[in-house]
């Protein structure tokens, strides 16, 4: 592992910067863990449902619906990036929501005339597995990742580190220095081509 950290941290690193020398313990709970991992696998199914729809429908006697798999596809992708964002909850919500919508379509394929039931049965199960997944991973971020209390208010701040007094005219006194700094030796250089 120190191996695999060294040569890691050499990508984006330039000379001069401080060296990883060990690693500590993860701030990510096993929630966090999960809905990371559940939002590549949103990246990985969606994918594959945008790029094989055809084999897919096929796969689960279910021809004629490769644009609402593609659909579909495009859903658990941005499921997938909103698992790996800042706001993972969503994500997962949005996943336990869009694993609604695959157990109604593949519902529609248990159909007595459908020859390939048997796929469709156990892609249902994969679901309703994948979404007990979901609703665990959703449940848990929102709850550790929830705001107890009223919200902060920042009304009474200014942005402002000595107060909004001490900074009113702060830019024109600059300024002001400035230019008076750079007068003189824009004179004295002026002075001496015309001499030359």
């Amino acid at each position: 592992m120190p191996y695999l950290t060294n040569m890691t941290s050499k990508i984006a690193r330039f000379e001069g910067d401080p060296k990883i020398i060990s690693t500590g313990p993860s701030s990510l709970s096993a929630a966090d863990r999960l809905g990371k991992a559940l939002g590549w696998f949103s990246f990985g199914v969606g994918l594959a449902e945008l790029i094989a729809p055809r084999q897919i429908t096929r796969a689960l006697g279910m021809e004629g619906k490769e644009a609402l798999v593609r659909a579909y596809g495009a859903r658990e992708i941005g499921a997938g990036i909103l698992c790996l964002s800042i706001d993972k909850p969503a994500g997962l919500w949005s996943r336990v929501a869009g694993d609604g919508v695959d157990i109604a379509t593949l519902l529609t394929g248990m159909r007595s005339d459908n020859p390939k039931r048997d796929n469709v049965m156990l892609a249902l199960a994969v679901v309703l597995g994948v979404t007990v997944l979901d609703a665990v991973a959703a449940q848990a971020t929102t709850s550790r990742h929830r705001r107890n209390g009223e919200p902060r208010r920042y009304n009474d701040r200014s942005g402002y580190p000595k107060g909004i007094q001490h900074s009113r005219g702060a830019a024109r006194e600059m300024a002001h220095t400035l230019m008076h700094a750079s007068v003189p030796a824009l004179t004295h250089s002026g002075a001496t081509e015309s001499t030359a």
